[in-house]
């Protein structure tokens, strides 16, 4: 099930947070990623682009924590993923491992000869 929900700052961006299955065959089973944008639907399209096809933001069930949302900011390219936790809850005291671009996921592995 994939949970998410968006932001919107005071400059009129909005940050959109989803919790998507893994879209690298062997990478983590879900992964927490967050997208700034100038709107919702463009933060959908940065994904889509970047071939997660199946992206849609239904609700605001699990909208960006204060830290996700410094996060995503801080970061250059405005996308970023991690981990989801296990039981989808996102909250504040939950302590994953760092944010990282979402180039490192969805690199394809090299053949090693």
């Amino acid at each position: 099930m994939a949970a998410g929900g968006f932001c919107k700052l005071p400059n009129g961006t909005v940050v959109v947070a989803l919790n998507l299955p893994s879209p690298a065959a062997d990478g983590p089973g879900a992964v927490r990623v967050l997208v700034h944008s100038v709107n919702r639907a463009r933060a959908l399209t940065r994904l889509r682009n970047l071939g997660l096809r199946s992206v849609y933001l239904r609700g605001n069930a699990a909208p960006p924590t204060p830290d996700e949302i410094t996060a995503v900011l801080h970061h250059p390219d405005g996308l970023i993923w991690r981990t989801a936790p296990d039981n989808g809850v996102v909250g504040p005291d939950l302590v994953l491992e760092l944010w990282r671009p979402i180039r490192a996921l969805l690199r394809r592995p090299t053949a090693q000869t």
